[in-house]
């Protein structure tokens, strides 16, 4: 795939939406490509997390539970993991496993630090987008809180 293709893989993800172009062109042309073969492990829970992936084809299974029951939760194209771990020093919360032939794209840490100082309208446009998750979050955890109550009456 060529720079371009990879460009034009981040603009589809909701969290680089918006972004202006040469900053996702510093974002593609540091990432890594990889591929995984079925069963693959990807990451594991608990490691520490210096990127986020990106995935381009295939199927990514992650286990929180990390007990080798089998997870609901399977992942596709178009789809970023560990997306906090772009901009903080985290865990992995759970284990990702290739559930098919698949290919990932690793973006480092470093570099979306960098985008964030070198590119202000970016950094601007990510703390919009994740302003408005904590806030849509916030919202979703008042409802919770408030049927938890009324419950308990």
């Amino acid at each position: 795939m060529g720079l371009n293709d990879d460009i034009a893989a981040l603009e589809v993800v909701p969290t680089f939406a918006g972004v202006e172009r040469e900053a996702l062109r510093l974002i593609a042309f540091a990432a890594e490509s990889r591929i995984l073969r079925a069963g693959d492990i990807l990451f594991r829970r608990g490691e520490l997390a210096d990127a986020g992936y990106l995935v381009r084809s295939g199927a990514i299974a992650l286990d929180a539970r990390d007990d080798g029951s089998p997870t609901d939760h399977v992942v596709g194209p178009g789809v970023l993991i560990g997306e906090l771990a772009l901009f903080a020093e985290t865990k992995r919360p759970a284990t990702a496993i290739a559930r098919e032939p698949s290919s990932v794209t690793k973006l480092p840490r470093s570099v979306l630090r960098r985008v964030l100082v070198e590119f202000p309208d970016a950094a601007v446009h990510l703390r919009a987008v994740f302003a408005e998750r904590l806030n849509d979050m916030a919202g979703d955890l008042a409802a919770v809180r408030r049927a938890l109550l009324s419950i308990e009456r």
